[in-house]
């Protein structure tokens, strides 16, 4: 759109101020081209004004927002779990404690009638309460009171939600 058209079309919308409305009937009146311009804007604008705009039935957002809900509803929060991903946790676990065990009966030494000569020969158990691994031991001692104190907390407020649903 050029100036001049914006300048008509702000004069047919009364969006001038009075200088400018003057400004452009003179320019209506002078200039042919600006004149049949603006006759043709003001048709196009009659022509406007006069069609019917198409509206959304009353229900459209209510049905919208219910067709939102209900494709969240389809899928429950169980099936949304990977149960791969549970899989592989599984597995990981039970390689880890398989494999340990393995190793500790490998590094037995059995006597001729299947029974261990000594257990507390090849495993010695260490020293926790001097330096860098007292310090390491209190750290995982105290994450582990924390996370189980959060994950406590955690159940006993679920508990008392679902408590709370149950009296409404």
């Amino acid at each position: 759109m050029n100036n001049l058209e914006e300048k008509l079309w702000n004069f047919i919308d009364g969006n001038c101020t009075p200088e400018e409305q003057k400004a452009v009937r003179l320019l209506i009146e002078n200039d042919a081209a600006a004149g049949a311009k603006y006759r043709e804007l003001l048709s196009m604008n009659t022509a406007f004004a006069q069609m019917d705009l198409d509206e959304p039935p009353m229900a459209f957002t209510y049905n919208v927002m219910e067709a939102i809900r209900t494709e969240n509803a389809q899928v429950p929060l169980k099936a949304a779990i990977n149960k791969r991903i549970i899989r592989g946790i599984a597995v990981f676990f039970t390689l880890t404690l398989v494999t340990l065990l393995v190793l500790v009966f490998a590094s037995i030494k059995w006597s001729g009638q299947g029974l261990p000569v000594s257990l507390t020969a090849h495993f010695k158990i260490p020293d926790i309460n001097s330096g860098e691994t007292k310090v390491v031991v209190q750290a995982f001692v105290f994450f582990d009171v924390m996370l189980g104190l959060y994950l406590f907390d955690a159940y006993l407020r679920r508990k008392r939600s679902a408590k709370d649903t149950k009296m409404l």
